[in-house]
């Protein structure tokens, strides 16, 4: 018995993604699947990582590719310049999700009828705009995320519950964003939570966030209260 775990290719029309997923095999059966999304840098070690803790909780987790072959940033610059276009283009964003969500509804491992995704920062707008495409899953949890909504609205309703976990001295969503965040959730209908974190900047899961010019800062109080809180929804949407 023990944790399984390899990269696998997808595609979104032309463009080759390279997905990597794990899971543990003392749970047997199909699995509730939870889909990883990257922050900007790309599918790196961190949700690498977050991949195997969520396996070794009985979850089959995905971790998503949005930039497609692995690519990674080093820089801030390298980052932003893989970012940014998806950051323009929302409708991008949310096909290339979901043709990560697609990929993993057809592996033999998934409970296809239970489906989450989560995302860290760029990710954490990745997840909510999964959820705000009508996308047939039971939930979106955005760790420090960007919480804009996009400039139009998907022709289906949304369906997933929602997470936000956030830092309430954020810098890149001030407190007026989560109020629109609110405004917008509640205008969808949906069953939607905001958990705000007072002291507390951008990237406060990451360890190796240790920028304060940028507002990204490490806070390893919010990390653990925003990982329960998202064990707690995950074990709550998967039980009906």
């Amino acid at each position: 018995m023990a944790l399984v775990s390899n990269t696998i290719n997808y595609v979104d029309d032309d463009t080759l993604l390279e997905g990597f997923f794990a899971y543990d095999d003392r749970f047997s059966g199909r699995l509730p699947a939870v889909l990883i999304c990257h922050a900007w840098g790309g599918r790196d070690d961190f949700v690498k990582q977050k991949a195997e803790q969520l396996a070794a909780m009985g979850y089959f987790a995905f971790a998503v590719d949005m930039y497609g072959e692995g690519k990674t940033g080093s820089t801030n610059e390298e980052k932003m310049a893989l970012m940014q276009p998806f950051m323009d283009d929302r409708a991008m964003l949310q096909k290339r999700i979901n043709a990560a969500l697609y990929a993993v509804t057809l592996l033999p491992w998934v409970d296809d009828k239970k489906i989450a995704a989560i995302g860290f920062c760029f990710g954490g707008l990745c997840a909510l705009d999964l959820a705000r495409s009508g996308a047939n899953i039971k939930g979106a949890v955005s760790f420090h995320g960007l919480l804009n909504k996009p400039d139009f609205v998907a022709d289906k309703s949304v369906s997933a519950n929602v997470l936000a976990l956030h830092g309430y001295d954020d810098p890149m969503t001030p407190p007026a964003v989560l109020n629109e965040f609110a405004d917008e959730m509640t205008a969808l209908n949906v069953d939607w939570q905001l958990h705000s974190y007072g002291n507390t900047q951008h990237a406060f899961t990451n360890p190796l966030a240790n920028d304060p010019e940028l507002g990204l800062i490490y806070d390893a109080t919010a990390e653990q209260r925003a990982w329960l809180s998202m064990q707690n929804f995950l074990a709550e949407i998967f039980s009906h």
